[in-house]
């Protein structure tokens, strides 16, 4: 009998009105670790209810106060950082460095939300009119919703909640039935931290509790992030039901490789960007776009280190990738791979049919290198979301930006110069919504905001940081007229709020 991960319902843990289960694996064993439940319609109505009770209350709680909800969030989960980590290296499979690196940009959001008291002021205009004042206010917006992936199954969460919560919402997270564990565990740190029943809970599920989400008339805002398909049908869906909605898709980031950069450098950087998490980042370097002659130089400093990748289990220390997180996922990114051979494109590096002794079973693949990528190829046009890297050769920086320019996809990319002009072209010109120059992997921090641009995002507000504060709350515009003044008795003890 395996474990079973259940919902989080009013403050309580229960698995629901359903009676599907479904698995969820050791990828590093290949071995099924415990079964979590798959909520319904009633689940979710379940969660929308105990929600609709306790915002009033929470809604009206002193921006103050849910700061320091914040507060005391962030300090618990910096406590049960390597908890949280291990939980993910268990159900993910990415190394644990790697893991406590998503708890901890996870917690920067949770830093920026304990601003509330200053992110929720509004604006105020005296006299004007004639004995007229004006003000704008920010209030929230009721339930919310989060749909996450399986790739960061707490910092994703972290984008969304923490701002939601802050802003005065109820929050229910819906995460990614593969790795649902660490939802859980977030919900605990809330409750710890004091956070009313009913302000945020989890209903675990598949498609059948999305579109639940989805349909739901108490579910006023929902936030997704996912595949491109997924992303513009949870869009297209969430908007005919009525609702706000940021639905974050796909991506194929290019790195543009000049030739005066340090080469030395760009490959560290690349190695990162394309192999770490076992490419299963939305923000990858996938496409490594070398202009001119650097590309012969790019291609054989990254095949060695490419070859000599320390591939194994995510609790070892000297493991810098894991497995994939599901056999299906790991036989997709290899048929990738398969086709890759048959478009013609050079396969430098196989990491096909990688076995580790003692883990046979495990989901493991190693790292890839394509050279000779060109545009028409599927493992070019399409994400992998696998330790796959594609080089494409281009004559100079022009025919660089408009390769990344027609792409359908416009989340990251990032650039390798030594050059100013250059570098100051390329964030100016190119058609996405984050842009590094020498940096990798652009991740804004959470004090900015988070997406891309064309096939990776649907929805107008981007991720955490102002966008997310503008997502979650609702603008109100004051005009006020006052004949006669209020008189109050005299008070003499100190004035306090919250």
């Amino acid at each position: 009998m395996h474990d079973l991960v259940q919902h989080s319902i009013d403050g309580a843990l229960m698995s629901g009105s359903g009676a599907r289960r479904a698995d969820v694996f050791d990828p590093a064993l290949g071995t099924v670790a415990r079964q979590v439940v798959q909520g319904t319609a009633s689940d979710v109505d379940a969660a929308v209810r105990a929600a609709r009770r306790a915002f009033p209350a929470w809604a009206a709680t002193p921006p103050l106060a849910r700061a320091r909800v914040m507060f005391r969030f962030r300090d618990l989960l910096e406590k049960h950082a390597n908890r949280l980590a291990a939980i993910i290296t268990a159900e993910h499979g990415k190394v644990l460095s790697d893991a406590l690196g998503e708890v901890t940009r996870g917690m920067e959001v949770v830093e920026y939300a304990t601003a509330a008291p200053e992110l929720l002021k509004g604006e105020f205009t005296e006299q004007a009119g004639r004995n007229i004042d004006a003000y704008t206010v920010r209030q929230p917006l009721g339930v919310a919703a989060g749909i996450t992936p399986f790739n960061f199954p707490v910092m994703v969460p972290l984008w969304m909640a923490p701002m939601a919560l802050a802003a005065g919402n109820c929050f229910i997270l819906k995460p990614s039935e593969r790795d649902p564990s660490a939802s859980l565990v977030l919900a605990e740190l809330l409750a710890e931290a004091g956070l009313p029943k009913g302000v945020f809970q989890v209903v675990q599920g598949d498609k059948e509790v999305v579109d639940a989400i989805l349909q739901h008339p108490g579910i006023e805002a929902v936030s997704f992030v996912g595949s491109t398909p997924i992303a513009r049908y949870i869009h297209q869906t969430g908007i005919g039901y009525g609702k706000r909605v940021q639905a974050l898709g796909g991506a194929k980031n290019h790195a543009v490789v000049m030739p005066d950069c340090e080469l030395d450098k760009t490959v560290d950087a690349l190695m990162g960007a394309a192999y770490g998490s076992a490419g299963e980042r939305c923000m990858a370097i996938s496409v490594a776009v070398a202009v001119g002659g650097v590309a012969d130089r790019l291609v054989e400093a990254l095949a060695p280190r490419v070859r000599t990748l320390q591939i194994g289990v995510g609790t070892d220390k000297s493991s810098e990738m894991g497995p994939l997180v599901t056999g299906v996922h790991r036989d997709k990114v290899s048929a990738y791979v398969d086709a890759g051979v048959r478009e013609g494109a050079s396969l430098v590096v196989d990491g096909r049919g990688l076995k580790l002794q003692g883990y046979e079973s495990g989901f493991f693949i190693g790292g890839t290198l394509f050279d000779h990528v060109t545009p028409e190829m599927s493992i070019y046009r399409e994400e992998i979301f696998g330790p796959v890297l594609g080089v494409v050769r281009v004559p100079d920086f022009d025919a660089a930006l408009a390769l990344v320019n027609e792409h359908e996809f416009g989340n990251g990319t990032a650039i390798f110069t030594r050059d100013g002009d250059t570098a100051r072209a390329f964030a100016h010109g190119v058609q996405a919504g984050m842009v590094g120059i020498n940096v990798p992997i652009p991740v804004p921090m959470a004090f900015h905001s988070f997406g891309g641009w064309k096939a990776s995002l649907f929805g107008d507000h981007h991720m955490h940081g102002p966008e997310g504060i503008r997502f979650y709350t609702k603008l109100k515009a004051v005009t006020a007229r006052w004949p006669t003044g209020i008189r109050a008795g005299a008070e003499f003890q100190m004035p306090t709020l919250g």
